[in-house]
């Protein structure tokens, strides 16, 4: 039995439907239902050791996936709660049930900021308290794998993940594109790495044949767009007749952003627009996939085919123009 904690979420069930397909036994450990697999659901909330440990009993194996991501989680405390205390709780049941492995699904957001490709080998500098904690969350892991020969940790760092009805990043610049709303922030060759769910799950699967040990891993799929490229493919996808988008600049961004950031502080309330939310968007988070790749896996859908689905599945049209169109190769580290 293999047992997914965080398995109603959008990963979580890209997952579930990924094991499903080579017959595993599974079982979607969440507070929320599972819309997608209702009869093999149980509640559990990993903030709560005793219902966890019930949860995973009869588990060989455990993904955890369960996190607080947001940018504007209230009250902070959450983050540790959930993230750094979750895996403490993750990590006891585990050895209570005597389950030796675990696949843990972490971010890139314990890297920090990115101006240049990062592999699995840069320091580990988060600026928020997602990423703090869980890098945190990534050393009791390590601590649980390191106390026992035999047991087997992976660590998968994905970047943005996107797919069909996920409501992320992603999304968000899409809807913008689809209304005649989108805005550039900068000159837009700033590069994004980004990660194909379908393509996440099928490596999350691969991650059951590695053997005893730590593992960690980066998940990226390329090339890396940047978001000039992404605003034309979409934009030709929805057939747009080739309206640009409006670009601000950086600074006028940024002011907007940190404006955000005092109303939300006077008012208590959440705002779509954040300095933190700016800053991610015009800048280059590209993340290194050469490790992921030499385990063996092959990611099954392509980067652009991929982004296309989504646009269409999400907005229901197609595009005007038969033009190819094609991410443009990207500079030379230090020409950006």
């Amino acid at each position: 039995m293999i047992g997914i904690i965080g398995g109603s979420g959008f990963i979580g069930t890209a997952l579930a439907r990924a094991l499903s397909a080579q017959e595993h036994a599974i079982r979607l450990i969440d507070l929320e239902p599972s819309r997608a697999y209702a009869d093999r659901w149980q509640r559990a909330d990993v903030r709560d050791l005793p219902g966890l440990s019930d949860a995973v009993a009869g588990c060989t194996t455990l993904y955890h996936l369960a996190a607080e991501h947001r940018d504007d989680v209230r009250p902070a405390t959450l983050y540790h709660d959930v993230n750094v205390k979750g895996a403490q709780h993750v990590c006891a049941a585990a050895e209570a049930h005597r389950i030796d492995r675990i696949v843990f699904t972490s971010t890139v957001a314990v890297y920090g900021a990115a101006d240049q490709e990062l592999d699995e080998t840069a320091p580990l500098r988060p600026f928020n308290e997602y990423g703090r904690t869980k890098l945190k969350a990534e050393q009791v892991f390590r601590q649980w794998a390191a106390r026992a020969p035999e047991r087997s940790l992976v660590i998968v760092r994905p970047t943005v993940v996107f797919g069909p009805g996920n409501r992320g990043n992603v999304y968000t610049l899409l809807a913008q594109i689809a209304r005649g709303r989108a805005i550039v922030i900068g000159n837009g060759q700033n590069r994004k790495s980004l990660a194909y769910v379908e393509n996440v799950a099928d490596f999350l699967v691969h991650a059951l044949s590695f053997e005893a040990g730590v593992h960690v891993y980066n998940y990226a799929d390329k090339p890396d767009p940047d978001m000039n490229q992404l605003v034309s493919l979409a934009g030709q996808t929805l057939g747009n007749g080739g309206r640009q988008p409006l670009h601000l600049p950086y600074g006028l961004g940024l002011g907007a952003g940190l404006g955000c950031d005092l109303m939300a502080r006077i008012t208590g309330r959440s705002f779509p627009v954040s300095s933190a939310r700016v800053r991610k968007y015009a800048a280059n988070t590209q993340f290194a996939n050469a490790r992921c790749l030499g385990t063996g896996f092959t990611p099954r859908h392509d980067l652009k085919d991929a982004l296309v689905a989504v646009i269409r599945h999400e907005f229901g049209r197609t595009a005007a123009s038969g033009k190819e169109w094609a991410f443009a190769p990207a500079k030379p580290t230090g020409d950006s």
